[in-house]
């Protein structure tokens, strides 16, 4: 309510241990490190890297060797898994032991994945009667898969395992997609590589296999 005219408006006095503002002083406390918390994190990300979206995932620690996990170079690999292909029929992996196989994590939105594809393909078909390239569809649509390899005639398995995290956590931890996966002919893991490699990358992985 305004005081009437002519008298004069005694200041508020603020209660014991508040701020003139009618802030405690915890609060202005609160307020103060909630700023330099602010301005440390502005500071970070404007002093941080440029990324590029465009630009395709290097490997885990980006040179292509495989990141710690589980999923140990020399142990059993798990091929107990039973997954369908595009015509809906079960394929067991433990089906391929006795050839090299590449098991390669991919899906139809992953723009590095697609850019590795033509050289598995040119592998499967260097390397076919000691080699099997097997394409494990993941985080994506399988009924997307079909038209995807029919356009490129995909001359490798490709199998679906959307919704299987039995898989994912068999063969992970998955870092991204591209991860691929070196069998030997014994059934034993011979190399995981996180993120896209090259076809001499791929040729070397298999060589060393044979």
């Amino acid at each position: 309510m305004d005081a009437p005219a002519g008298l004069p408006v005694e200041p508020e006095t603020p209660a014991p241990g508040d701020s003139p503002r009618g802030m405690s002083r915890r609060t202005q406390a609160w307020l103060g490190m909630g700023a330099v918390a602010a301005a440390l994190v502005l500071l970070t990300m404007l002093s941080g890297p440029t990324v590029n979206p465009d630009a395709p995932p290097p490997a885990a620690d980006g040179s292509g060797a495989e990141p710690e996990s589980g999923l140990a170079v020399g142990q059993p690999a798990p091929l107990h898994f039973t997954l369908k292909d595009r015509n809906g029929v079960d394929v067991n992996l433990e089906s391929f032991k006795g050839k090299v196989i590449l098991i390669n994590f991919w899906a139809t939105w992953c723009g590095p994945c697609r850019v590795e594809i033509p050289d598995l393909m040119e592998l499967q078909d260097q390397y076919r009667n000691d080699l099997v390239v097997v394409g494990i569809d993941v985080l994506d649509e399988f009924t997307r898969v079909q038209t995807f390899a029919d356009e490129l005639k995909v001359n490798y398995p490709l199998l679906d395992g959307n919704n299987r995290d039995d898989v994912e956590k068999a063969f992970g931890p998955m870092w991204g997609l591209p991860t691929t996966v070196i069998v030997a002919r014994d059934g034993t893991i011979l190399k995981k590589h996180a993120g896209i490699a090259s076809k001499e990358q791929f040729q070397q992985y298999i060589e060393s296999a044979l």
